[in-house]
């Protein structure tokens, strides 16, 4: 009986045991699930998320060509003044604010932020998810920011403009980085979006003739001038208004 006693306690104390550790193991794998699910909003907030799929299942060299892509430069005017007068915490601060403003607005149409350098703003349509109506986007989002930089301007007391500048053709898109991710765009289509922006002037959306055959039915535009782009020459540019429906 005494036998019969000891060996009952010892298959209790291994019973308390086998909960106790399967308590622990559901409490670790939630642990890590929430650590899982965590790493993939970072993830996300980085790269697209197909890209993110593509990395995750092993592709370490990911690099995709584009025919036709829509690419958006804009640059804030009076910032430079502006942050002189401002401490670097509030100065991240008004940045966050209205970036953040364009971010949603770039999710709701269904573009790709690329990044941002300094008060520039850069952001895609057509990639990584092909598709035929980009460049009539990505010129909403340009009268969506306009929209979300007066805003701002009213509820901090300010009076920052913005310059605007796209353009619409092949691209290169891929991943750089071991450590640190950037998702990127290379080519001549980038170059001239970036210029059509540093020629336009205040309160404009500069468009070039490639982008404005896309939206010309879509939207009010109308000759500027020719503008001397680097790799291409003068070409005719043309400033967009409201949309024409």
């Amino acid at each position: 009986m005494e036998v019969i006693a000891i060996g009952e306690k010892n298959r209790q104390i291994l019973a308390d045991q086998n909960q106790i550790l399967e308590v622990k193991v559901k409490e670790r794998t939630h642990e890590l699930h929430l650590e899982s699910q965590k790493s993939e909003r970072l993830m996300l907030n980085i790269l697209p998320q197909s890209i993110a799929t593509r990395l995750k299942a092993g592709d370490d060299s990911i690099s995709d060509s584009y025919q036709n892509a829509t690419i958006l430069f804009s640059d804030l005017v009076g910032f430079t003044k502006m942050s002189s007068g401002k401490s670097p915490e509030n100065l991240v601060f008004l940045l966050n604010d209205l970036f953040k403003r364009f971010d949603i607005r770039a999710q709701s149409l269904g573009l790709e932020k690329i990044k941002t350098i300094g008060d520039a703003y850069m952001v895609v349509g057509g990639l990584p998810t092909k598709d035929e109506d980009h460049a009539v986007r990505v010129t909403k989002m340009a009268l969506g920011m306009y929209e979300d930089l007066s805003e701002f301007n009213k509820e901090h007391d300010m009076n920052l403009d913005m310059r605007i500048g796209i353009n619409s053709g092949p691209v290169v898109a891929g991943v750089i980085g071991h450590s640190k991710f950037s998702y990127d765009l290379w080519g001549n289509t980038v170059n001239v979006a970036s210029r059509m922006e540093s020629t336009s002037i205040p309160g404009q959306i500069q468009v070039s003739p490639s982008t404005y055959e896309q939206i010309k039915n879509h939207f009010e535009a109308k000759e500027r001038e020719l503008i001397e782009c680097k790799g291409i020459g003068l070409i005719m540019t043309y400033f967009v208004g409201k949309p024409a429906y």
